[in-house]
């Protein structure tokens, strides 16, 4: 008896964590990217492993998730994350209110904390700006984004899952009754147009979700919603930095390397596939970045780049949750064939693999649990080393 086919559209967190979920679970298979791994959002991410501290207060089902998501990654994948922890760091007053709101939240999520005095926190990081008021230490972590995505692709190719990058979906199969059965594919390398079938179709695209599903006559509720980050020349600290306040731009900065990467910012695009990096919110970054760590001021900038999060739900840019949600189209749109999953955080790819691949499962009648959390990764390099 042949194996279930799955195809998989894109590569990046999302699609390659699904991938190694449905290979364990003994389907066949095929994930396609117009780029390479981590050609989109995934390879433009800041790389902080979130504690889940930043939405404690305000989004608690992802501040759940990520801690949750944060203590398996550090088991199964340990050799693409730095487990250097988080400080939050109040310097004003709104701050010190923030704060207690801030220790309510992480307690009822779960989240381990522990208050520290200024001198202790400049103790730790002697980088931070002098005049802080207090300071909360925190399981934040920074991961290699593109390492952590191979890691994913190495595993799920060990396991037979097949990657064709360089592979661009340019239309979805449909039957006679509009339900999907496969992917219209162009080769970008042969420029050759190819029609790959499946059982299924899991569109893993995130802030282009909208675009797949389009194909097929069917919606998601995807927000697009970009921002931009800027590389500093020096590690100014070792540790996540974050301003104990309400999310908003310029408030982490974070050691990658030799260096500090400031985020972010958040605004809207008519355009996917061309979003610019405005200088506008390269100086308003070095601005905040600033604040929390003084010596940014006089440091060289090494990159500016932006990425665009999907995000899904009620609410504008940082008032819309981050947390994710998989959709089955047939319940949604009565559209068969065709699941996606979108929303989330780089953190919580691996959960976010496991959900999609319960409603995959769900849908073809395969009885497969899921075994990810227990699964230690290959090494990225092992992606590199097997044939496609």
């Amino acid at each position: 008896m042949s194996k279930p086919h799955v195809i998989i559209i894109g590569a990046g967190f999302t699609g390659t964590a699904t991938s190694h979920d449905l290979a364990l679970r003994g389907f066949d298979v095929t994930v396609i990217e117009r780029g390479d791994i981590c050609n989109g959002t995934s390879g433009r991410t800041h790389g902080l492993l979130h504690s889940g501290g930043r939405y404690a207060v305000k989004d608690q089902e992802s501040a759940i998730e990520c801690i949750d998501e944060n203590l398996i990654l550090r088991k199964i994948v340990p050799q693409v994350i730095e487990p250097n922890g988080g400080l939050f760091i109040a310097l004003d007053e709104s701050d010190l209110e923030y704060g207690e709101a801030f220790i309510e939240g992480c307690e009822a999520c779960h989240i381990p904390l522990e208050e520290i005095k200024p001198e202790a926190a400049l103790k730790l990081e002697p980088n931070i700006n002098p005049r802080l008021l207090t300071a909360f230490l925190i399981p934040d972590g920074t991961f290699d984004p593109l390492r952590l995505a191979l890691s994913f692709a190495a595993t799920a190719r060990k396991n037979g899952a097949k990657y064709r990058t360089y592979t661009e979906a340019k239309g979805l199969l449909l039957d006679g009754q509009g339900n999907v059965v496969g992917v219209k594919v162009l080769d970008r390398r042969s420029n050759q147009s190819i029609d790959l079938r499946a059982d299924l179709v899991v569109n893993a695209t995130g802030a282009w979700a909208g675009e797949i599903t389009e194909m097929a006559g069917a919606k998601v509720p995807v927000k697009p919603t970009p921002g931009v980050m800027v590389v500093y020349d020096r590690r100014f600290v070792q540790r996540a930095i974050n301003r104990l306040n309400k999310p908003g731009d310029g408030d982490i900065v974070l050691p990658q390397r030799r260096m500090v990467v400031v985020g972010t910012t958040s605004f809207e695009i008519d355009d996917l596939d061309y979003v610019p990096v405005r200088e506008e919110h390269v100086k308003l970054m070095l601005q905040k970045g600033a604040e929390l760590v003084p010596g940014i001021a006089h440091a060289r900038v090494r990159g500016k780049y932006m990425a665009t999060r999907p995000l899904i739900g009620a609410g504008e840019g940082r008032s819309a949750a981050r947390t994710f949600k998989c959709y089955d189209h047939k319940e949604t749109d009565n559209v068969e064939g065709l699941v996606t999953i979108t929303g989330g955080k780089a953190t919580t790819l691996r959960a976010m693999a496991e959900k999609t691949a319960d409603v995959v499962c769900a849908r073809l009648g395969v009885q497969a649990a899921c075994v990810t959390k227990d699964v230690p990764l290959a090494s990225y390099r092992e992606y590199y080393m097997q044939p496609n």
